[in-house]
């Protein structure tokens, strides 16, 4: 492969010692591009599984409209999906838009309107909402009723202060996988796995609710084999392979799962109701191809890592490190650096190439955030992009990539803009 691609990026507008650089980042990270293979082939095979016993046809594939009753389309997805997440029962519907409606939902359903919130992981992603001030439709407005355990940077959880939180009797404990816009490492399963087991120590009757966005076939197993009680993410993230164009789900034990169907759409209808429209066939096919497309996005980020350590820039988690999702953090010092590695990579995007990104307020958001990005299906960040909140310590979250020589492009594109550290 390097050889064709020394050739390759001679094509592009890239200075020449980038280009080296590129090409021995890609010797650095074949190790790891190993692994993450040999890993996918695992998950894919599971996933192979899972549809041939689910016995899935043309039928499957139609869609249903109006109330979506009798869609044995969804029913037969859902099946897999839940499979696919260690759990019993899955939600998985056109009408839960993103992962954060998911997510506020199944907080809203199995907490209620006056039972503690707990957020083991720290500060979760800004447009939650658990405890902002400035929205009093927030899940806990003023903070009333939610605590939240500090996790700072390059630090593990303080076991003490997780038991103090957990003796207030919460009906919820929240975790959130990745790191968001955190300075710590993400979560990883064995880390859940901990986290789990405290909580059902300390506070038994909680439903434990874990932020799987970006996490999903990134690891062997998922958080509900590891005793999670809730799993939620975006189907326009990881398990929709890049081709699912709207969705969430939901995955856990089955009377939590019926719970939050209820809150969603009728106590009494539940999950019986939600139209698949003409999507399902895309559900489908998405979900079937996510391990190996999720493979590409980890060797693309294994990648990423390589190259900007070598021009001197720290990154978390480093080539060929541990990775539980689908996201890389590079410490780039100022909003300059920001800025230009949002130009450099938005030019080798598919859409929107000749963009300029410009940082601005994101609803949700505390502080202006600059993006990049340029895929087929609007917010899919398991396509290649990029975002950062232009504050200290100026970090980019860099994730996806559906094509790993696509993704080595449009890295060293925005390593370039960026230069040496």
């Amino acid at each position: 492969m390097i050889d064709p691609l020394r050739t390759a990026l001679t094509g592009f507008d890239l200075p020449d010692a980038i280009i080296r650089l590129a090409v021995e980042a890609c010797e650095t990270a074949s190790p790891a591009w190993t692994r993450r293979d040999a890993n996918a082939v695992s998950l894919t095979a599971k996933t192979v599984k899972a549809f041939a016993e689910l016995g899935i046809t043309d039928a499957h594939l139609q869609g249903t409209v109006g109330y979506g009753y009798h869609d044995f389309g969804r029913e037969a997805y859902e099946a897999i999906l839940a499979r696919l997440m260690d759990a019993e029962a899955a939600l998985a519907r056109v009408q839960l838009t993103s992962g954060t409606q998911a997510i506020v939902a199944s907080i809203a359903a199995l907490a209620g309107a006056e039972g503690v919130i707990c957020s083991l992981t720290g500060k979760p992603y800004d447009t939650l909402g658990l405890a902002l001030t400035a929205h009093p439709r927030a899940l806990r407005p003023r903070g009333e009723r939610y605590v939240e355990v500090a996790w700072g940077p390059g630090a593990r959880l303080d076991e003490n202060a997780m038991v103090e939180a957990l003796g207030r009797g919460p009906a919820v404990v929240f975790i959130q996988r990745s790191r968001g816009y955190a300075p710590r490492s993400s979560a990883s399963i064995d880390e859940i796995a901990r986290l789990v087991a405290l909580s059902k120590r300390h506070s038994p009757r909680a439903a434990v609710i874990v932020d799987n966005c970006y996490g999903e076939f990134v690891e062997p197993r998922e958080p509900c084999a590891i005793g999670a009680d809730i799993v939620v993410g975006s189907l326009i993230k990881n398990p929709g392979g890049g081709m699912a164009v709207t969705g969430a789900y939901v995955a856990g034990t089955r009377d939590s799962i019926e719970r939050i169907a209820e809150h969603v759409f009728a106590p009494g209808l539940g999950s019986r109701i939600g139209p698949s429209l003409e999507v399902v066939r895309s559900m489908y096919a998405g979900l079937h191809r996510a391990p190996r497309t999720v493979a590409e996005s980890l060797k693309t980020m294994d990648f990423a890592a390589a190259l900007f350590a070598k021009l001197g820039y720290e990154v978390d988690p480093k080539c060929g490190g541990e990775r539980t999702d689908i996201i890389q953090a590079i410490r780039l010092g100022s909003r300059e650096r920001l800025e230009r590695f949002a130009h450099g990579l938005q030019r080798m995007l598919p859409v929107n190439s000749r963009a300029r990104p410009e940082p601005g307020p994101v609803p949700g958001y505390a502080d202006p955030v600059i993006m990049a990005g340029g895929a087929f299906i609007t917010g899919s960040t398991l396509e290649l992009s990029c975002d950062a909140p232009l504050r200290e310590p100026f970090e980019v979250y860099l994730q996806g990539g559906m094509d790993l020589v696509h993704g080595i492009i449009a890295v060293a594109s925005a390593a370039a803009a960026v230069g040496a550290a």
